[in-house]
């Protein structure tokens, strides 16, 4: 399945496939099954192999590093002050930790966070900040899509212009770092996903996301071509 995902996706033009889980951080057998996974990507295809797995111990960190992946994925999600608002399970600096330690290892760090959860506009700004901190590589700008049954279901969404100027501002913060609208930029652009990328974002994350749905590929590919902004192949 996984493997038919990522053929998929490189027939589509993607330079990269990631893979995810959701967990606080992998236990041993699937830490072993993302180790085989990722050697079966890397044999069959010629995508870039990223891991979004949670927390990360030092030896699973070399681990990846060891088996070609190049790229990880661990949002701060939210500012400082506005974490434990968020997340009991785990702090902000645990979250610090295993993004730094992503580095020690010699990926590539891939962070951003998730707008729209009830946070003030001073603090999504706070969070553009300590992302420039931290130094990834990718920026992932997400936009909460709330969930039936979860704390944050009643939650409105960011509105399409105002999720357009957090763009600007998060581009003008972090001038040199590749943004990417990710999850909820269907529901929260709507319209306004092409002036998400003339305001400042400059990849988008394609296909279904953790827990939900993105729309299909060749819509977004079509808006690219729209733009006049082609896909790189060599980042």
């Amino acid at each position: 399945m996984i493997l038919k995902a990522a053929k998929q996706a490189e027939r589509l033009g993607a330079m990269d496939f990631c893979i995810v889980i959701s967990a606080k951080g992998p236990t041993p057998k699937i830490f072993r099954k993302v180790l085989e996974a990722v050697d079966l990507l890397r044999e069959e295809t010629n995508l870039k192999i990223g891991c979004s797995l949670g927390q990360l111990t030092e030896e699973q960190a070399f681990a990846l590093k060891e088996h070609g992946v190049w790229r990880y994925n661990h949002n701060l999600e939210t500012c400082r002050s506005y974490f434990p608002s968020i997340c009991t399970t785990h702090t902000y600096d645990d979250r610090v930790k295993t993004a730094r330690l992503v580095k020690k290892a010699g990926m590539n760090l891939c962070s951003g966070g998730i707008l729209g959860m009830g946070e003030s506009v001073r603090q999504r700004v706070e969070l553009a900040f300590e992302i420039r901190e931290l130094d990834p590589s990718w920026v992932p700008i997400n936009f909460l899509n709330p969930r039936p049954g979860t704390p944050l279901e009643d939650t409105p969404l960011v509105s399409p212009f105002e999720a357009v100027k957090t763009i600007s501002i998060f581009r003008l913060v972090l001038p040199n770092k590749i943004l990417m609208t990710a999850g909820g930029r269907e529901v929260t652009l709507r319209d306004l996903q092409a002036m998400g990328l003339l305001a400042g974002a400059n990849a988008m994350i394609l296909g279904n996301y953790l827990t939900t749905p993105g729309r299909p590929p060749e819509e977004d590919l079509r808006m690219l071509n729209d733009l006049q902004m082609p896909v790189r192949k060599d980042v």
